[in-house]
């Protein structure tokens, strides 16, 4: 009875053995390796956090994105930005083009969102959630944070495309957050995200997200290319594109109210 007692002592280790029961063996090596002994919660925030290091950089970064929204095939509209990044809590969007919208800007502050429109001296204050153009909401351009806004847990392992892939639940950790709930798939190999889907409040599937051609950018191969399409309406996606990515150091005085009139 001492030797059973003895081998259980360690909640972490019993629990992750529970969790793995379930799942196929390449999956529980696979999970073992992360992180040895500890916890699934801790594995779930393991296998997030270094998914989110793959798709944006943690240090302040500047970054050109494009968006392409079609239906049916034929683009109907067409968007370029220029983003400013810092830890992903502050950020700015730049509308380059079209040219008759060049000079808007978002802020985001934390979860706080103010869009700014020239010669329009009070922000407009907005949702993360609220579309931006398309298929993208402000949050997909402005907040690239799935660690700081989602609760994970590992729901199990997949394959697809000769890929073994993470499963993880992400649950919202308040209301303000761009979406309320975020399943999504990250490959075992390197933790590059595979593609994610999109949930309300209710549980209605609103849109899914694949992460394409991995390419070196900003010092990294990350995925330069999502394609989000609509759970409803199908046929209608958009593609927002990642290039030009460069680290720069960004003081904290550029993401203020105060600063924006300085910036082109």
């Amino acid at each position: 009875m001492a030797v059973i007692v003895n081998s259980v002592r360690d909640k972490g280790m019993w629990l992750l053995i529970s969790a793995l029961a379930g799942m196929p063996s390449a999956g529980r090596l696979a999970i073992a390796q992360v992180n040895p002994g500890a916890e699934p919660s801790d594995l779930a925030q393991v296998i997030l956090k270094r998914s989110d290091e793959v798709r944006f950089p943690q240090e302040g970064f500047e970054v050109v994105a494009t968006i392409h929204t079609s239906e049916a095939g034929t683009v109907k509209e067409a968007r370029l930005f220029k983003i400013l990044s810092k830890g992903n809590e502050n950020t700015l969007v730049l509308t380059v083009e079209p040219a008759s919208e060049r000079g808007q800007i978002l802020l985001m502050k934390g979860r706080d969102l103010w869009f700014f429109l020239p010669k329009v001296s009070q922000p407009i204050r907005l949702s993360l959630a609220q579309r931006l153009i398309g298929q993208v909401s402000n949050g997909d351009i402005a907040r690239a944070n799935f660690v700081g806004d989602y609760n994970p847990t590992l729901v199990g392992t997949e394959s697809a495309e000769n890929e073994h892939l993470y499963v993880l639940n992400l649950a919202a950790i308040d209301k303000g957050v761009t979406y309320q709930k975020v399943r999504l798939w990250v490959k075992q190999s390197n933790y590059w995200p595979h593609k994610a889907e999109f949930y309300s409040l209710s549980g209605r599937l609103l849109k899914t997200c694949r992460y394409e051609e991995f390419r070196q950018l900003g010092g990294k191969v990350r995925p330069t290319k999502l394609v989000m399409s609509d759970a409803l309406r199908k046929g209608e996606e958009s593609t927002l594109e990642y290039s030009s990515m460069k680290l720069r150091e960004l003081p904290d005085k550029i993401f203020t109210k105060e600063y924006l009139n300085r910036l082109d």
